[in-house]
């Protein structure tokens, strides 16, 4: 099972999404649950070197672009890994922290319902499992994406938000930077998150993997 590292106190529910970000610290952490995958899934080139915020650029992709209003995701798409996955809302358990997606459903994402709509301004956020007993989840590849592939996210109101990835880093979940992961650039913004780094046997993936992206359209 994940640990609980979606720590979100209940009395912390109704506050903004970046306050409640800065509670996740670790934030969307998953650990590892199953067996060994051959050399494990792939490991963004951003491993290797000191890592930096990753900053959008500024062109005609997204001048005059107008965010959405809010809707709660319902799909995610991601062609380039062959992500097509049904979303779930996640929100709090019994103890106040922010569940996970069930493991055993290898192909399912979650959003958590109390913060940013994908495609609202701001900054939504979709997490998903690596792997589970049986072997690679939703978002084991996530670490192979590059810059300027796309990410498309279904809603329930019908529309469809596209982003495009701009940034792709792993950070150590011991040392994770919450605020720069979830800060609002004032533009409608994507993290997709799952675990990655280093694995043992005793303490799961020591990282995770995040996927940084801008909305460019929608239909």
């Amino acid at each position: 099972m994940p640990p609980k590292d979606f720590r979100v106190l209940q009395r912390r529910r109704r506050r903004p999404w970046g306050v409640l970000a800065l509670a996740m610290l670790s934030g969307i952490a998953m650990m590892r649950n199953g067996v060994d995958v051959a050399l494990g899934p792939p490991q963004p080139a951003a491993a290797a070197r000191p890592v930096a915020r990753p900053v959008a650029p500024q062109d005609a992709a997204t001048e005059g672009l107008e965010p959405l209003p809010f809707a709660p995701a319902s799909r995610i798409k991601i062609p380039a890994i062959q992500v097509a996955a049904p979303i779930m809302d996640v929100g709090l358990d019994p103890d106040g922290w922010v569940a996970a997606p069930p493991p055993q459903d290898a192909n399912l994402a979650g959003w958590y319902q109390n913060g940013i709509s994908p495609g609202q301004r701001g900054t939504a956020v979709v997490v998903g499992h690596v792997d589970n007993a049986q072997g690679p989840a939703v978002f084991y590849g996530l670490g192979s994406l590059e810059k300027g592939q796309h990410i498309e996210v279904e809603r329930y109101d019908g529309r469809i938000a596209v982003f495009e990835i701009y940034g792709l880093e792993v950070y150590s979940k011991d040392n994770f930077p919450g605020v720069q992961v979830y800060a609002d650039t004032g533009m409608p913004e994507l993290r997709v998150i799952t675990c990655g780094g280093g694995y043992t046997r005793a303490r799961g993936y020591d990282g995770n993997v995040v996927v940084y992206a801008r909305m460019v359209g929608s239909r």
